[in-house]
Order: structure tokens, then C-alpha cells, then sequence
């Protein structure tokens, strides 16, 4: 009798672990990857909005408040702060960005303590930085043609949400979370680095297409 009990136990047990899902953890290089994005896109958004709160004080008392980095006509934090698309939320942007950078550090140290999450956890990750990089690139379009300015900051939070998006989506479809051929899981597997870059560097040519010299004038 205490045989069989144990025996039952045994395959209750092994059933039970084959119906848990399956739960992933990421590897040191990319808990520090999503650290330093993560900290890179909250230093942007910190900054943005203390000089968001100091332009608008200034407003109050009838005086102009120009932010640090506004180096030029070109260059103009302070134009990208008092635009309409600043605030598409009805909110300043940077504040969601205080958010959503702040779950991603959160994400950094769990995996750093060697966190591990199903796939639904993994498939929503992506999620957010799939909706950070979307809401990027509108920003470098209307920052680019329609308010005629460039943040350094915003650039800033933009390398790093593009960064975090690409190292995201690698990680899922090397690890089953999503579908793509064994090609693809094979070159993400060796130069996951080559999309980032070369995603960033389209951004920077056409920066120099608008612009060109007068970034620097």
C-alpha cells in the first residue's frame, strides 16, 4: 500500500509539472541591456518633464524659460516641449515615460535576480515596447516634419525604446514565445545587434536629409 502511494504521488506530481507552463529567464547580458535602456529612457523622460514644469512656471510669472539643450533653431528642446504632440495624451509624454522606462529596470533587476516568466508575461513585455517604438517613430515624424525640431533628450529616449524593442522581440522568437523560421531564430541568435543599428542609423540619415549643416549652425 505505501508503495503504490508513493507511486501515485509520483505521477501526480510529473503531471502537474507537465501542465505548468513553460517559464524563461533571460541571461545576465540582457538583464543589463533592459537596466541601461531602462535608466537611459528615465533620465530623458526625468529631465523633459522637470523642464516641462520649469517652462510652464515661467508662463506664470511672464517670463521665458529656455531648457539647456536647446543649442540652436534646429536643436530646440524647449519647441518640442510647448507642441501639442508634447502632450498627446493630455498629458506631457515624458510622464508616461517615467512609467513605462520604470517597469523596464523593474523587468532588468527581476531577471538579474534570476526571475523567470511564462510566455503571456514575455508576449506583453513585447507588447509595451512594441507600442514604445510605434509611438517613437510618430514622435520622430512629427518631430522631423511638422514641428521642425530636434530634443536631444527624446533622442536619447528613442535610441533606448528601440534598443529594448528589438533585444525584446529576439529574445521572444529565440525562445518559442513567437512564430518565425529557424533561419531567422539562428541569425537573432549571432546579430541581434545589426537591427537596433540599423534601425537607429535610418533615424540619424534622415536627421541629416532635414537638416544637414544646420544642426550644426
Amino acid at each position: 500500500m505505501s508503495k503504490t502511494t508513493v507511486k501515485d504521488r509520483d505521477v501526480s506530481t510529473d503531471r502537474e509539472q507537465a501542465e505548468a507552463p513553460r517559464t524563461v529567464g533571460g541571461g545576465r547580458a540582457f538583464a543589463i541591456m533592459l537596466l541601461i535602456t531602462g535608466a537611459a529612457g528615465l533620465l530623458a523622460a526625468w529631465v523633459i518633464t522637470i523642464d516641462k514644469f520649469k517652462i510652464l512656471e515661467a508662463k506664470v510669472e511672464g517670463k521665458t524659460f529656455t531648457p539647456g539643450c536647446s543649442l540652436n533653431p534646429v536643436i530646440s528642446c524647449g519647441s518640442i516641449m510647448e507642441s501639442k504632440q508634447a502632450a498627446v495624451f493630455g498629458f506631457p509624454n515624458p510622464m508616461l515615460g517615467l512609467v513605462a522606462y520604470g517597469i523596464v529596470i523593474c523587468v532588468g533587476m527581476s531577471l538579474l535576480a534570476r526571475a523567470r516568466f511564462p510566455r503571456w508575461y514575455w508576449l506583453t513585455f513585447n507588447a509595451g515596447t512594441l507600442f514604445g517604438v510605434a509611438f517613437c517613430t510618430w514622435l520622430q515624424f512629427q518631430s522631423l516634419y511638422r514641428i521642425n525640431a530636434l530634443c536631444l533628450w527624446c533622442s536619447l529616449a528613442w535610441v533606448a525604446t528601440i534598443t529594448m524593442f528589438w533585444y525584446v522581440t529576439s529574445f521572444n522568437i529565440r525562445n518559442d514565445f513567437l512564430p518565425a523560421p529557424g533561419w531567422l531564430k539562428r541569425f537573432l541568435g549571432e546579430f541581434t545587434w545589426v537591427l537596433p543599428v540599423t534601425h537607429v542609423g535610418i533615424i540619424a540619415m534622415l536627421i541629416l536629409t532635414r537638416w544637414g549643416a544646420d544642426l550644426w549652425a
